[in-house]
């Protein structure tokens, strides 16, 4: 997958994670995009330590989608204790 796809992953994944866990975040767009693509690459990461499996194949593999997915929800949720202690 090249630099394109990665963002492009990334942008929907980081939206995706966003409306599966509604509320403020401090972060916009770029924001956003840097937490699909970091939960894209934890996503695969963890899919191959944990199940053995290359869980980041092509753009339109499900696989793909659902690790990117998972991961971008372990990294906005990470984002959020980070970021929020800081303000509070």
């Amino acid at each position: 997958m090249g630099i394109i796809g990665w963002i492009l992953l990334g942008l929907l994944a980081g939206i995706i994670a966003k409306a599966l866990m509604p509320g403020r975040d401090p972060g916009g767009c770029i924001v956003t995009i840097l937490i699909g693509i970091a939960g894209a690459l934890l996503g695969g990461w963890l899919g191959k330590v944990i199940f053995g499996v290359d869980s980041i194949d092509g753009f339109f593999e499900l696989s793909t989608w659902i690790a990117a997915i998972v991961g971008s929800v372990i990294l906005l949720l990470l984002y959020r204790l980070v970021v929020g202690r800081r303000h509070s």
